[in-house]
């Protein structure tokens, strides 16, 4: 027998349960960019579920730790000057890391548990909480397949192993934000000309997608540090370097320059889709949720879209390259609700 979710409150410790998954992934993203951008990532060099939750608590500890960096490429070919006051730096972002997933994994687990016991969860919500337990599982061992990749004989992570836990963090976000906004009291007041503007904002949230990617292959290839120009690339606007890796579809995955531009030419075409569907907005009369909502969508990409070129020009800062991730995030989660009201609204049509 389906077990149902019998009333409000329970329908609201669900979502809150769901947006504190969200809160977190978002913090864990925020200190995974400085993780990457302080070059920290590197500085655990195994991967313990359980023991490794303890952090070096002695000098003697400290020591071992630092010791066993030493033993791989990141120390010999790039920090061989470092001191032990210096690691300790590096390894308090990534231990700080680390430990957030591990906060996230027992914030799901503990009250999946006391939900499922209580018998809160009907069969749509668990199968929802299971889908989200098997994509934290597969985000917990793909981080730790990112780090091996750098701890071989290049001191860097694989930018597609990047792109890959990158990815997976924003398809968690957005699916808490999802299955949250579903369990919100629906209002039943008509959208007008959902459909089109539904299917754009489906559209923009694909080419979003396809940037974060993008973005993720830029921060690990290290081409926000080329061509630090904007609009053109030093003067061009297809720069020479463009296609001189063959086969030529290599170069949208692995040449720095090629990866860049995609970056920007994406990114002008999302800010361009997002202009169009506050102009459609307008053109349709559509009403003042719709059209607040749309306008939300457009001001967060432009947003998104201006910080970017700051990122690029002052040549990737910390700040601003964690803000610029950050600020994706939450230009995913304003998109997804955007696409949930437009979805509500044309239920809504249909079934008028």
């Amino acid at each position: 027998m389906e077990v149902q979710t019998k009333n409000s409150a329970d329908r609201k410790s669900i979502q809150a349960w769901y947006w504190s998954g969200a809160t977190l992934v978002f913090i864990i993203l925020i200190i995974g960019g400085i993780t990457r951008l302080t070059g920290s990532g590197l500085s655990m060099t195994d991967w313990e579920p359980i023991m490794g939750a303890i952090p070096p608590l002695s000098e003697a500890d400290w020591n071992e730790a630092f010791d066993q960096y030493k033993l791989y490429p990141e120390y010999y070919q790039v920090n061989s000057d470092m001191t032990l006051g210096e690691f300790k730096v590096i390894f308090f972002w990534e231990y700080l890391h680390r430990m957030l997933g591990r906060l996230l994994g027992l914030v799901f687990l503990i009250p999946f548990g006391w939900f499922l016991i209580r018998k809160k969860l009907d069969r749509k919500q668990t199968s929802r909480a299971l889908v989200l337990l098997g994509i934290g599982t597969l985000q917990g061992l793909m981080g730790w397949y990112m780090v091996q990749s750098g701890l071989v004989d290049v001191p860097a992570v694989s930018h597609y192993r990047l792109a890959a836990h990158l990815f997976i963090a924003f398809v968690i976000f957005g699916l808490c934000v999802w299955f949250a906004l579903d369990l919100s009291e629906s209002r039943n007041a008509a959208l007008k000309d959902t459909g089109r503007l539904f299917g754009w904002g489906v559209l923009l949230l694909v080419l979003i997608s396809l940037q974060v990617v993008y973005g993720a292959f830029t921060a690990g290839l290290h081409a926000g540090h080329v061509y630090n120009t904007f609009p053109t690339m030093f003067g061009y606007w297809m720069p020479p370097e463009l296609w001189i890796s063959e086969p030529l579809w290599m170069n949208f995955l692995q040449n720095m320059v090629t990866v860049q531009w995609m970056h920007r030419v994406i990114g002008t075409l999302i800010g361009l889709v997002s202009i169009w569907m506050l102009v459609r907005a307008f053109i349709v009369k559509a009403g003042t949720r719709v059209m607040f909502h749309t306008l939300a969508v457009t001001a967060a990409v432009l947003f998104q879209y201006l910080i970017g070129v700051y990122t690029l020009i002052y040549h990737v800062p910390v700040w601003l390259g964690v803000f610029h991730q950050g600020a994706a995030l939450l230009l995913v989660g304003v998109v997804v609700s955007y696409i949930h009201l437009l979805g509500r609204g044309k239920a809504q049509i249909l079934t008028d």
